[in-house]
């Protein structure tokens, strides 16, 4: 374990006996579709500095609107949280391919917004991709996208004015979390989830941000392979984070 890893885990840990109370576990469907029961263990926050919220994520937790969560299912261990540290990556042949391949992309930071624009390529992509019940590009804007917690902003990928992607991300002095990515369906051999990262371990690289968390890794969802293509990247398992570089 890093000297960083260390510090923040004696940090989190006085922290964690403060804020335990408040926690509560919340249970229902997979949203990965798996056959389990989710027990999210979560708590509503007002804004917290950049340093507590580095805490949180450095300890696996996530973001859901107002919410910190971790994972706390009981029939599952799945989610895992993955990190990278851009000064280490390397592309391989892949990416770089993609990178080639999305030239005539523009990239524009933009303040998290619920415009149309957003809500009918989020509604697209829900619809095409997770069909759940109650999966609407509202509710996701409303109540996962938007809060007031941390710093947010979107990602936006254009091609000729058209918007083909949309990232929304969380950002602190030295951390980059990746809230959620959705894009055009059919813009799929772009390889658009690919071309996100590649952007965010860029900018990443330019203001000297040395951790990038990605979200959770699911070993058993395909959809989510692309993030472990990423190497060397970081795993928390057993409360500690574990370099991977197969």
């Amino acid at each position: 374990m890093s000297l960083y890893d260390r510090q923040c885990g004696q940090e989190f840990a006085q922290l964690q006996s403060q804020l335990d109370r408040y926690f509560v576990n919340m249970s229902m469907e997979c949203p990965y579709m798996l056959p389990y029961t989710s027990t999210f263990y979560q708590a509503l926050f007002g804004p917290i500095t950049d340093h507590i919220m580095e805490l949180f994520l450095a300890a696996g937790y996530r973001r859901n609107g107002n919410s910190l969560y971790t994972m706390r299912c009981v029939d599952c261990d799945g989610c895992i949280p993955i990190r990278l540290h851009p000064a280490e990556f390397r592309a391989n042949r892949s990416q770089r391919r993609v990178a080639r391949k999305n030239r005539d992309i523009s990239v524009h930071f933009n303040s998290v917004q619920m415009t149309e624009e957003n809500l009918q390529l989020c509604e697209q992509f829900l619809q095409t991709r997770y069909p759940q019940k109650n999966n609407t590009a509202l509710g996701y804007y409303s109540g996962f996208f938007l809060n007031h917690i941390v710093t947010s902003l979107e990602l936006h990928y254009r091609k000729d004015g058209r918007l083909l992607g949309n990232g929304i991300i969380d950002i602190g002095e030295n951390w980059m979390n990746a809230v959620y990515f959705f894009f055009d369906v059919g813009e799929a051999q772009r390889s658009l989830g690919t071309f996100n990262i590649l952007t965010m371990i860029d900018f990443c690289l330019q203001k000297n941000i040395d951790y990038l968390y990605l979200g959770y890794y699911i070993e058993d969802v395909s959809s989510m392979d692309y993030k472990a293509r990423f190497r060397p990247h970081y795993l928390r398992r057993n409360d500690a984070w574990q370099r991977a570089t197969t």
